[in-house]
């Protein structure tokens, strides 16, 4: 292993903002240092929901011109995103936000085209609205000039990669999102795309995690003033860069990946599909190093944020430490939400719509600002064990740790209602999980560090994590109890 300093940079791309961050190795361990911080703010245009892609390709050359000298970079961002490039390289339009609604009614078109069993079988992908198929078959539908100009997909950090490099690239972790990808061959299901309709001429080979994708052009390596690093095809879904920083010593463990969407699940060595796992609608994304990642997409802490923005616009004005305090003085579990029942997808008036839910299924409506917070906190922690409890069934293991890692190992509250709900005890920790995951895969592909339980091992030691013990435990159960008739049955 090097004991010289290696300089690597993570541009960690999420739904509500970006990140430049510098990981320094000595060889022992890695030291973080953010660079550069951005919003990332869609925009409205003709009825369509775009991510600003020109605005935030303008933010990563900042931000790698203010990191000075580095050996090697990557990205990382959210899943089943993508541009569509001309054979003269240029975007044919900005990339679709997923919470766009072209994809209503999506899934079921595409299931009068193909089985829907069928295509949970061989992609292992939990259905949702937003994934690249259905994306793609919206496109196909309303808008087939586009397909047809179309040269190749490229996933979005494949797409800010062949921005820098001029070289195009598929990662295994990212494709793994899309609906398209066939779970067990780890390449894309022909079958999937023949009935749907799409064009199998646009989608590039798959590469491993660890690939190096390109070295970053002269023309802008002189105009920025920027080194002539290599881009390295890391785990560009940021949930598996997320899992490959997961400070755990055991083969088997629970992972909650908490951001604006909370990723929970476990890494398997091979993907888990049967009748049983589609019925529960679990996915199966690929990691680091063969593994697959058992997992549900949970809506995470969106509700918080957008909760905050509703407030906002109403004119109160308050930090995420201040909705904590507000939500720990509220009055305990008064009435409950499915967190991802289809009238919060969207956004807008939060609050409003968590009072209507309640009054809708004959719960009282939370009290106050505080109450709607609590609300929302206990029902994030009550999906949690909901979604244990159908790992466990499905894996026919038991787990009693839970490794918390991303934005929410910052809120205490959360992660003691998850030690509470879950009766685990849970480990928070790192924060900055993506960008170390990130990084760590850089320094694997460079050979810095020998694998992924080396670089956990060292992750671990670079930062601190929190314990949260579980407790009231019968009050949570009988909570639970209410949880499910309200939230479930």
């Amino acid at each position: 292993m090097s004991t010289r300093g290696v300089r690597a940079l993570a541009v960690d791309l999420g739904a509500s903002s970006g990140r430049a961050i510098a990981g320094i190795f000595d060889g022992k361990k890695i030291s973080l240092r953010e660079i550069h911080r951005f919003e990332n703010n869609p925009v409205q245009k003709q009825g369509t929901l775009y991510w600003d892609t020109p605005r935030l390709y303008g933010e990563i050359l900042s931000g790698l011109a203010k990191a000075g000298e580095f050996d090697c970079l990557a990205f990382d961002t959210w899943g089943v995103d993508f541009g569509l490039v001309g054979t003269d390289g240029e975007l044919l339009e900005m990339p679709v936000h997923y919470r766009d609604g072209r994809t209503a009614g999506m899934p079921e078109k595409a299931f009068g085209l193909m089985d829907k069993g069928r295509l949970y079988e061989l992609t292992g992908n939990q259905i949702m609205e937003i994934n690249t198929a259905f994306q793609l078959l919206s496109l196909k539908l309303n808008r087939p000039q586009i397909l047809e100009n179309a040269d190749k997909i490229l996933l979005m950090p494949d797409l800010f990669g062949f921005m820098l490099t001029g070289e195009k690239r598929a990662e295994l972790s990212i494709a793994s999102t899309t609906q398209l990808l066939d779970a067990r061959s780890r390449t894309w299901s022909d079958e999937v795309l023949s009935a749907l309709g799409l064009p199998r001429k646009i989608f590039l080979e798959i590469v491993q995690p660890g690939t190096v994708a390109g070295t970053i052009n002269n023309s802008i390596c002189q105009k920025w003033r920027i080194p002539a690093a290599k881009v390295v095809s890391v785990c560009g879904h940021d949930t598996q860069s997320a899992i490959a920083a997961v400070p755990c010593p055991e083969e088997d463990f629970i992972f909650i990946s908490c951001g604006t969407w909370s990723l929970f699940g476990t890494e398997l060595a091979e993907p888990l599909i049967n009748e049983k796992t589609a019925r529960l609608n679990i996915t199966n994304e690929m990691g680091y190093g063969g593994k697959a990642d058992f997992l549900k997409n949970i809506t995470g802490l969106w509700l918080i944020q957008e909760s905050r923005r509703q407030f906002r616009r109403e004119g109160r004005e308050y930090s995420f430490a201040d909705m904590e305090r507000l939500a720990r003085s509220a009055k305990p579990f008064v009435s409950f939400i499915d967190t991802d029942a289809p009238e919060f997808a969207p956004v807008g008036d939060i609050p409003g719509r968590v009072a209507e839910y309640c009054k809708k299924n004959g719960q009282p409506a939370p009290e106050g600002d505080g109450g709607v917070i609590r609300c929302l906190y206990e029902s994030l922690a009550l999906k949690y064990r909901r979604t244990l409890e159908e790992i466990e069934d499905c894996t026919g293991k038991r787990y009693d740790k839970i490794y918390l890692v991303g934005g929410g190992a910052r809120d205490s509250l959360l992660c003691q209602m998850t030690a509470d709900a879950c009766g685990c005890t849970v480990y928070a920790g790192p924060v900055e999980a993506t960008a170390y995951g990130n990084i760590a895969v850089q320094l694997i592909s460079r050979g810095e560090i020998s694998g992924i339980a080396e670089a956990r091992e060292i992750i671990g030691s670079s930062e601190s994590v929190k314990t949260f013990l579980p407790a009231d435990s019968a009050a949570w159960d009988e909570a639970y109890g209410r949880y499910k008739k309200y939230c479930w049955e």
